[in-house]
Formats: C-alpha cells, sequence, structure tokens
C-alpha cells in the first residue's frame, strides 16, 4: 500500500505540473504579434500568475492535508481567507499602483487643437487606463476560489481514491482468509468420514485398507500444499475427484454405481481447490444406502469459458436417515465460498424428486 500511495503522489504531482506548465505557456502565445514576442509583458504576467500558483500550492500540500484533513475547519476557512486577502492586495498594489508625482488625477481638456503629424512607421498604442478597485478585488476573489476549489477537489478525489483501492486490498485479504478458515472445516469432516472408511475396510479386507491408506497420503498433500494456494489447475482437480471416488468405491464395492464423465482433453485452465468435494460427499453420504441399490454421478463440462458441474446421487426416502450433526456442512460452506469468490457471477442449481438428488453449478474460468 505504501507503494501505491507513493505512486498516487507522483501521478498527483505530475497532472499539477502539467496543468500549471499549460497555463503559464498562455502569455507567451498571447503576447506574439507577428512573430515578435513581448517578452516584458511576458515575464508581468508570469509573475502574476505566480500569486495563483502560490495560493494552489500552499492550500494542496499544506492547508488540506494539515488542516481540512484533519478537521480542523475554522483554522483551514480562516488560513485560507488570509492567504486570498493577501494575494488581493498585492495585485491591488501591482495593478493599481501609485500615480506619478507631478502628474494630476483629472486633465482639463484644453480648448486649442494642435495637429500632430501622422506617420506611417510610428506604432500607436493607445493608453490603457487603470482599472477600478473594486473590479481588480472581484476578478481576483473568484479567480482564487475558482483555484482553491479545483485543488481542494483534486485533493479530496485523490484521497477517496485511495482509500477505496486499500478498503478492495483489505475486502480481498478478508476474501482468503475466510475461504482458508471455510476449507479448514471442510478438511476435518472429509478426512473423519475417510477414516471411518478405512476403518471399515480394516476388518474387510486388509490389503484394500493398505491400499486406501496410500491414497488417503496422496489426498493429504492435496489439502496441505495444493489447496493454500487460491487457484489450482482443472488437471489437478480432477485427479483429486478421481482419487476420491476411488476411495470411496473401496468402502461400497457393488453396490453403488458411480459414473464419472470427464473431458479426455482438459483445458489448462485454473479455479479455486476443493470446489466440488462438498457434492461429491454429500452424494455418497445420503445417496447410499446398504444394501439397496445406488448410484452416484459426476460431470464435468467446459464450454469456452463457462465450467459446468453435474451431480446426482440416488434417494431413498423410504430408510430412515439418522440424525448427524455434520451434515450439510459441506453444502453450506460451498455456498459460502462460490459467494466470496465469484459473487453473483455463478449459478447454483439444487434439484430432488423422489428417486434422484441433482447439484448443478455454473462457474466462470479465468
Amino acid at each position: 500500500m505504501k507503494k501505491l500511495s507513493l505512486n498516487s503522489r507522483k501521478i498527483e504531482s505530475l497532472v499539477y505540473f502539467l496543468i500549471w506548465a499549460l497555463v503559464f505557456s498562455v502569455p507567451y502565445f498571447s503576447q506574439r504579434n507577428d512573430n515578435v514576442v513581448d517578452w516584458k509583458k511576458v515575464i508581468v504576467e508570469c509573475l502574476h500568475l505566480s500569486g495563483y500558483l502560490v495560493v494552489f500550492l500552499l492550500n494542496v500540500y499544506i492547508l488540506v492535508p494539515k488542516l481540512l484533513l484533519a478537521k480542523k475547519y475554522t483554522k483551514y476557512f480562516g488560513f485560507t481567507f488570509g492567504l486570498i486577502s493577501l494575494i488581493i492586495v498585492i495585485n491591488l498594489f501591482v495593478q493599481i499602483g501609485p500615480k506619478p508625482q507631478g502628474q494630476p488625477v483629472f486633465n482639463r481638456p484644453s480648448t486649442e487643437i494642435r495637429p500632430q503629424p501622422i506617420s506611417q512607421d510610428q506604432n500607436f498604442e493607445p493608453r490603457r487606463e487603470p482599472r477600478p478597485p473594486l473590479m481588480v478585488f472581484v476578478d481576483n476573489f473568484v479567480i482564487c476560489i475558482l483555484i482553491i476549489g479545483a485543488g481542494t477537489a483534486t485533493k479530496l478525489i485523490t484521497k477517496w481514491l485511495d482509500e477505496e483501492k486499500l478498503r478492495m486490498d483489505i475486502e480481498k485479504e478478508q476474501l482468503q482468509t475466510n475461504l482458508t478458515l471455510l476449507r479448514n472445516q471442510v478438511s476435518p469432516h472429509f478426512f473423519m468420514n475417510t477414516l471411518n472408511n478405512i476403518h471399515t475396510l480394516v476388518d474387510i479386507n486388509t490389503e484394500s485398507a493398505k491400499d486406501a491408506l496410500v491414497r488417503l497420503s496422496t489426498l493429504m498433500r492435496y489439502f496441505l500444499y495444493d489447496s493454500a494456494r487460491g487457484q489450482i489447475e482443472l488437471r489437478k482437480e480432477v485427479e483429486f475427484i478421481k482419487s476420491f471416488i476411488s476411495l470411496m468405491e473401496l468402502r461400497f464395492s457393488d453396490e453403488v454405481d458411480v459414473q464419472l464423465v470427464i473431458p479426455d482433453n482438459i483445458p489448462e485452465v485454473r479455479i479455486p481447490p476443493m470446489l466440488f468435494i462438498s457434492f461429491l460427499e454429500n452424494a455418497f453420504k445420503h445417496g447410499v444406502r446398504y444394501p439397496i441399490k445406488s448410484f452416484i454421478y459426476f460431470e464435468l463440462q467446459v464450454n469456452g469459458s463457462i465450467l459446468d458441474c453435474t451431480v446426482k446421487n440416488s434417494r431413498h426416502p423410504a430408510v430412515e436417515v439418522p440424525h448427524d450433526e455434520y451434515s450439510g456442512i459441506g453444502l453450506k460452506n460451498i455456498k459460502k465460498s462460490l459467494q466470496l469468490l465469484y459473487g453473483d457471477d455463478y449459478k447454483l442449481i439444487i434439484a430432488e424428486n423422489e428417486k434422484t438428488y441433482e447439484v448443478n453449478l455454473t462457474i466462470p474460468l479465468s
């Protein structure tokens, strides 16, 4: 965030420099006549503009940060009014100035007409009368107000953009923290079910139990290393799903008809890890009843930038389901994860009837 703030200040200062460079170039272009520049007038006007530049810089770099943003409103408006008053007094003195000594304020017109010769080569420039003090005051007051207003608005907008960026960074970090907590809730539930399965296999088939332990170690590596990242290759997620289903098949054997439909060529895309495991857990948990024949169906389809996942399982309403305090944890967590990851850019449809329970998830691919 410090780097971002530093870059914002550099960009802000660069914008100020370019704007004022453009302003100070106006006298050069306005005082050109037949490709001849009146440098004396250019310098005078630039000196006049320098007063406004001082007002702008003092307001932007001192008054706004030290007083306005610190909510010291009385001091801010007091110093601002004093600064404007000082600039107006200086400009009144410079533009009006004292009258030359010995020159009357009002010259009585002479009754004697003295014709003056007119030369074609003589440059005639009419004498400018000084502007009234009230006009000078109003002009300078309005210009100072506009300059201070523009500088203050720019400073406040820059501060708001920095705060908005900081807020987004904090939300992103909070999102990652929440997802980690949700995955940590899923992992114990998954391992508890898997260990129960292996415990059952120990008494039935020792070799199958050993094979299950090997598969479990593979899944643990996935949990410890791969799932810790924010995104993972779809190929690795598919391998994890296959290992999980194989582990579950060791327990249920022929009682469950498992169908796995996955494209032969998996695209090189990345998704959040453990996105589908909760659906599969619930499918095996609630869709399999021994010794009744059951089925599990899992399908992944990639359509352009969209990933569709369908999970179906059999239902057995006639069989009483014992109460389980962990029931539904996975599904609840996956809904929270989807909301945190995709906002409203995903579609989750759950449909059920007397014989089938189906979940369809559609997410965008990065």
